[in-house]
């Protein structure tokens, strides 16, 4: 099979899939006759092939997928024009804690932000496929430990937690630093953020070293090591403790 070929197969079987396919996935349309490598720079090609397109191949946690670009969005949006969710700051803000601290309980979550955690919240990002419980930390209680999953990275366009915008320190009013990755992941959000004021999102200098969470009483013993899908941003995320909890809009 040439080359043509073999990037004609490839690009047959992205569009058609539902789901993003891996290298390894790949290899099977053809008896593993051509190696990782070898389909790697096909699928070089086939991006090169579609970058004046409204589509694009993309690389994203779960593997390889043809999708619109955001340009396309303003257009797409009109084919369905139902009421999307919506996602209070206090939401994005914990969503950031679980990405760039996991895996945390919901015990070192609050001892962030300062407030009590709404359990709605973290069903909401259950429901939605963002967040997930991956064990229990050996402490009174055995509380659980959260921690993002492949399909938060695969909506966000991401292929992995290094790819993480930085945190910035925000003025008052400016968007959460996740906002756009999720409105991007979210067709038509509307981020309904806290009026209140907020203490700024702390990002650490480069080069210097990690500063820890302030432990909770439930986080006395030492957390396990994470999982694979567990593995963590590089960013320290301190965030502000005086919002308004607001009813999130599902």
């Amino acid at each position: 099979m040439n080359t043509a070929d073999a990037r004609r197969v490839l690009e047959t079987a992205l569009i058609c899939t539902q789901q993003p396919l891996t290298v390894r996935e790949l290899r099977v349309l053809f008896n593993d006759e051509l190696g990782a490598d070898t389909i790697k720079e096909l699928l070089g090609q086939l991006q090169d092939e579609w970058a004046q397109r409204g589509v694009e191949l993309v690389c994203v946690a779960s593997g390889w997928r043809f999708q619109s670009r955001p340009e396309m969005r303003e257009y797409l949006d009109r084919l369905h024009p139902e009421k999307p969710p919506k996602y209070t700051r206090a939401t994005l803000e914990t969503l950031a804690i679980i990405a760039y601290r996991q895996p945390v309980t919901r015990g070192d979550m609050e001892d962030i932000r300062g407030v009590t955690i709404s359990s709605q919240i973290l069903k909401q990002l259950e429901d939605r496929g963002w967040i997930e419980v991956i064990g229990h930390r050996e402490a009174i209680g055995r509380p659980a430990l959260y921690a993002t999953t492949r399909q938060f990275l695969d909506d966000l366009g991401l292929a992995s937690l290094d790819q993480l915008p930085e945190l910035q320190s925000p003025t008052q009013g400016e968007q959460h630093p996740l906002a756009g990755l999720v409105e991007a992941a979210e067709p038509q959000a509307e981020l309904s953020m806290d009026a209140t004021p907020e203490l700024p999102l702390e990002a650490p200098a480069e080069g210097a070293p990690q500063q820890p969470a302030a432990p909770s009483p439930e986080s006395a013993a030492s957390p396990p090591a994470p999982s694979p899908e567990a593995a963590t941003g590089a960013n320290d995320a301190g965030i502000g403790d005086q919002d308004a909890e607001q009813a999130i809009e599902t």
